[in-house]
This record gives structure tokens, C-alpha cells and sequence, in this order.
């Protein structure tokens, strides 16, 4: 795991994000274990507390859970929690795009152009 302390993003939303990606695409298994609030803490020399941040980010979209006394675990995962959760990040950047085509003074055509052509280039 990669933290960029000078990154507009705060450290809890790094990590986050992170186990996030790893957990959707399928790299971290539904029911596999995360690392220690503590373990990690260590490893990445941040607070117990921006570990645990993160991780109760994670509890609360659903996609890792909290076993008492054992630590946090990722959720197994039905397909179709899967696809909405990747369809929720679509629709962030998206927006966030939007936003930006905006304040930019991108007409809504030339940004679906330049989508059409992110996507060709992408396959």
C-alpha cells in the first residue's frame, strides 16, 4: 500500500481507496482477512485512528466487516453489490468531470467526444 503524504487526499482516504479497488476488482477475496488496525498502523507509521477511519469507511459501504475481538474481514460479495459499487465510482468521476468540463467552458458534445475517445483508446 502506497501513502503520498502530499497528496490532496486525506491518508484515511488513500488507504480506503486502496483496499477499495483491491477488494472490487478481486485481489483481496470475500472473507480474507485485513490487516490489524494496529499492523497496519505500524507499517504505514500513521495513527491507530486513520487506520481505523478507513476501515470504518469500508464497514459502512459494506464492503468489509468487523468480527469482535478478530479483526476486520472483506464481505463476500454478491455480483450485483459488486456492479453497483463499481457503478457508484463511475458515476463520482463522472460527476467530477462534469463539474470540471464545466467550469472549463467544455460544451457537452466536445466532452462526450473526448469520452468516446478515452474509451476507444482504452480497448
Amino acid at each position: 500500500m502506497k501513502i503520498l503524504q502530499n497528496s490532496s487526499d486525506p491518508i484515511y482516504k488513500q488507504i480506503s481507496s486502496q483496499l477499495r479497488d483491491d477488494i472490487l476488482s478481486g485481489r483481496i477475496k470475500g472473507g480474507e482477512a485485513l490487516p490489524s488496525v494496529r499492523g497496519l498502523a505500524k507499517d504505514l507509521k500513521i495513527s491507530v485512528i486513520t487506520t481505523l477511519k478507513a476501515y470504518e469507511e469500508l464497514v459502512s459501504e459494506g464492503l468489509i466487516i468487523s468480527a469482535q475481538g478478530k479483526g476486520y474481514f472483506v464481505n463476500s460479495l454478491d455480483s450485483r453489490l459488486i456492479a453497483e459499487q463499481h457503478q457508484r465510482r463511475v458515476e463520482d468521476s463522472l460527476n467530477e468531470a462534469i463539474r470540471s468540463a464545466k467550469i472549463a467552458g467544455i460544451s457537452l458534445s466536445d466532452l462526450q467526444k473526448t469520452v468516446d475517445t478515452l474509451w476507444k483508446l482504452d480497448t
